[in-house]
């Protein structure tokens, strides 16, 4: 640095400009006070007793675009989840993470750095920070891929506040059992951001890795990176991160608790012991032999294959966010009963939530919630107890369901077309246990409680048959993928497209743009023909069942002309049609949906265990 050469700073000419501008500052104040304090000389409007004019305007569903929203949001957090996750398993095994980190001469830098985060100031400790400056090049490049990531993450965070406030202000009401898609996604996206944040607390090193890069980047631009502030109070606030989520989360309570509460019919049907699958002939082709060729459909068709294990993440991550809604009894029931599922929740892939002990400590935090603590610790021992033997039976239910099922089906395909619907139920049912005994081998309980877990429960020597099973089914659905087309597409024809019709006929005070979706849907639907099967003619219904998507955005609007919780018929008609329209052109995304078993990957060493036992 240079010295300062008096004659070159100027000192008596800034003065004298200084001075003079400063007497002219005093005037014009000094004016406007005068003129504001006599009624006479003051602005008119500043007078003016008529009220102000609302120049806010209602918000219009149709222009939010929710639908389009919430698809590229949650496509967007499972791709920063697995970025997010392969950054945890980089950086906690010690041969792929970032060698900066390991570096001895960077030690005290980056304790430096860890200590002081998120405030580095490269000037007052040139000593310690000297290292860094030697590499900075080297760093920022190492690094850059991680800090980006982060940034990424702070960018979608911004997207999903905005889009939650967004909806609260749509006033929407959300049912699954009408709105399947709006609800379904709006779930999904909470339990992302939520599994986000935590696993994001879990990255062992993401103080230092975005310290040393904030340094090198100031040491090399002479600034910190422009994400660096809000990106580093990101770190701090959500560490640990259920308390700041919760707070984030207070005016999207009514919604979130209005969609979780939906469920109190779908999850506890779906979390009955087998010994209830056996009294209701659960999957059974020939149970009733009258009926054999009768659809297999319900009112609430999409929730019946829907993931036990998704519906468990929903109820215990959203009631985390809005406890002070466990003092209702419906919610209360939902939640203990998420709770009875296991002793681990997924977060991503191998990542998992001991679920009591979480529960447990973030309760502890909580003034006067003593009796949610001694609940959590009693599921908890419950669990223990029985939860091992609850999942033994039901997998050795599927096992015989299954094979039955695939043995009918082999010998009459033609059964595939009425009887799909088991089949994927019957799918996502055994990938649900599948996953479970999957998890909780690998996770085994952090502490025993008053009662021992059942270990022998965990030992399962007949998952490779349930797996073949399954896999059998998977097969035959591929297989007879035209059995089941040329079935649906006559019944798109033949009875959705009707019945839409008279529907659309009776709903009166309809918007155009209700109508047109509607219309359009009829159209496509009508249009179909077995021969466009025969032909091997590619289907293609990704707009059809977006624009029930949209709808049903539209239509959950509170005041909107037309209610779609006011046409149940309407709703469930929809439902059953895009289910339909899947089983035409959707079969293979579908059969993932329900049975893809690629956790194995992440646990291979449980799964060579399993079946060489």
């Amino acid at each position: 640095m240079r010295p300062l050469v008096p004659s070159q700073q100027k000192l008596a000419e800034k003065l004298t400009v200084l001075n003079d501008r400063g007497i002219g500052m005093l005037t014009r104040i000094y004016n406007i006070k005068k003129a504001c304090g006599d009624s006479k000389s003051k602005p008119s409007f500043l007078s003016d007793k008529t009220p102000p004019k609302q120049t806010m305007r209602p918000l219009v569903p149709s222009q939010q675009k929710l639908a389009e929203k919430l698809t590229v949001l949650n496509d967007r957090g499972i791709g920063m989840l697995t970025r997010i996750y392969n950054i945890k398993k980089a950086c906690g095994d010690s041969k792929s993470k970032p060698s900066f980190l390991s570096d001895k001469t960077l030690e005290s830098a980056i304790k430096h750095v860890i200590r002081r985060f998120p405030n580095t100031d490269i000037r007052s400790n040139n000593s310690q920070l000297g290292a860094v400056f030697n590499i900075r090049q080297d760093i920022m490049k190492s690094l850059s891929l991680y800090y980006y990531t982060f940034v990424d993450l702070l960018d979608f965070k911004d997207h999903v506040s905005e889009l939650l406030t967004t909806m609260d202000a749509c006033q929407l009401q959300l049912d699954i059992e009408f709105n399947f898609d709006m609800t379904k996604a709006y779930l999904d996206l909470i339990v992302t951001y939520v599994s986000l944040m935590i696993l994001l607390s879990r990255v062992e090193d993401r103080k230092a890795v975005l310290g040393l890069f904030n340094t090198a980047h100031e040491m090399i631009h002479q600034h910190s990176d422009n994400s660096f502030p809000r990106l580093g109070q990101l770190i701090v606030d959500y560490d640990p991160p259920l308390k700041k989520l919760s707070e984030e989360f207070i005016p999207h309570s009514k919604l979130l608790c209005q969609a979780l509460t939906s469920l109190h019919k779908v999850f506890p049907m779906r979390n009955l012991p087998a010994d209830e699958w056996r009294k209701c002939q659960l999957l059974s082709l020939v149970a009733n032999p009258s009926q054999m060729l009768n659809p297999a459909q319900t009112d609430i068709i999409q929730c019946e294959y829907l993931s036990i294990d998704t519906m468990e993440r929903y109820i215990i991550y959203g009631f985390l966010l809005i406890h002070q809604y466990l003092n209702q009894a419906i919610t209360q029931d939902l939640f203990t009963k998420a709770l009875h599922c296991g002793w681990v929740t997924t977060l991503f892939r191998d990542e998992v939530l001991h679920t009591h002990t979480f529960i447990q400590q973030y309760f502890e935090s909580h003034k006067g919630y003593n009796k949610r603590v001694s609940e959590v610790k009693d599921a908890y021992n419950w669990v223990l107890q029985h939860s091992g033997h609850i999942h033994r039976e039901r997998r050795k239910f599927l096992r015989t369901a299954l094979k039955e099922l695939g043995l009918i089906l082999t010998d009459q395909p033609g059964l595939l077309g009425p009887k799909a619907l088991l089949v994927f139920m019957g799918l996502s049912f055994a990938r649900d246990e599948v996953y479970w005994l999957l998890r909780h081998c690998d996770n085994p309980p952090v502490r025993q409680g008053k009662t021992k877990s059942q270990s022998d429960d965990l030992i399962d020597r007949q998952l490779p048959e349930l797996l073949f099973h399954m896999e059998e089914l998977r097969a035959l659905v591929r297989k007879y993928n035209q059995v089941i087309q040329r079935y649906y597409v006559q019944y798109l024809t033949g009875y959705d497209a009707i019945a839409l019709n008279q529907i659309m006929q009776n709903v009166s005070m309809m918007p155009e743009e209700d109508s047109i979706i509607l219309e359009s849907a009829h159209q496509v639907i009508s249009n179909l023909s077995v021969k466009q099967v025969e032909s091997n003619e590619i289907f293609d219904f990704r707009g059809l069942r977006l624009d029930w998507f949209r709808l049903q955005a539209y239509c959950s609007v509170n005041r909107y002309p037309m209610h779609l919780f006011e046409h149940k018929d309407l709703a469930v008609l929809l439902n059953t049609i895009i289910f339909h329209t899947r089983m035409v052109d959707d079969l293979d995304q579908l059969i993932t949906e329900t049975s893809d078993v690629s956790l194995f990957w992440f646990v291979i060493s449980i799964f060579k265990r399993l079946i060489l036992i």
